[in-house]
């Protein structure tokens, strides 16, 4: 690990997250975990994009997911925003361990300004997040000039590599 609790703490940092759901009403699910975020002490947030939909990646046989990015600033260490980013699924219904399978909510931690981390419970940047369109896409709106520490390349950048996969489309909700 490269950065603990002191070397974060004090002057607060930007730290892009994505949310997604793919079971039951997903766009109430995205409405309630970014209001969960909201009202996280110590956490302020500074943008939210549009949603967008995508199919399933790695469990093709599931429904397709709503997918959003927003842009958060904390002084909170990684591990503490963590923790509390799984109380937030887990209010909402994620069953532990449904990595691949239907969920209400998922909110990972993409990118944190200035932190690099390799733990058992966290990676920052997101170890899987440069090949993913459907993080890339809500988080080039949010937060385009946002630098991955390990490649150097901006989100704008990283969007537009061939190494991102995945159909991409920007949700028209159903009125009823």
């Amino acid at each position: 690990m490269c950065c603990g609790e002191k070397q974060v703490r004090g002057a607060a940092k930007r730290v892009l997250l994505s949310l997604g759901s793919n079971l039951g009403d997903r766009d109430a699910n995205l409405k309630k975990g970014l209001d969960g975020i909201s009202k996280l002490p110590g956490v302020e947030v500074r943008a939210v994009s549009r949603c967008y939909e995508t199919a399933p990646q790695g469990n093709p046989h599931q429904p397709c997911f709503l997918n959003m990015a927003v842009v958060v600033e904390t002084d909170m260490p990684p591990e503490r925003l963590l923790r509390e980013l799984k109380g937030i699924e887990e209010q909402l219904g994620r069953p532990a361990n449904s990595h691949g399978r239907p969920r209400p909510i998922d909110i990972d931690i993409i990118l944190w300004e200035g932190v690099t981390m390799r733990s058992n419970e966290l990676t920052i940047p997101h170890i899987a997040f440069r090949r993913r369109r459907f993080v890339l896409v809500p988080a080039a709106e949010v937060a385009p000039d946002m630098r991955d520490p390990e490649t150097g390349l901006s989100v704008r950048e990283l969007v537009a590599r061939p190494e991102a996969e995945g159909a991409v489309t920007l949700y028209q909700p159903q009125h009823r």
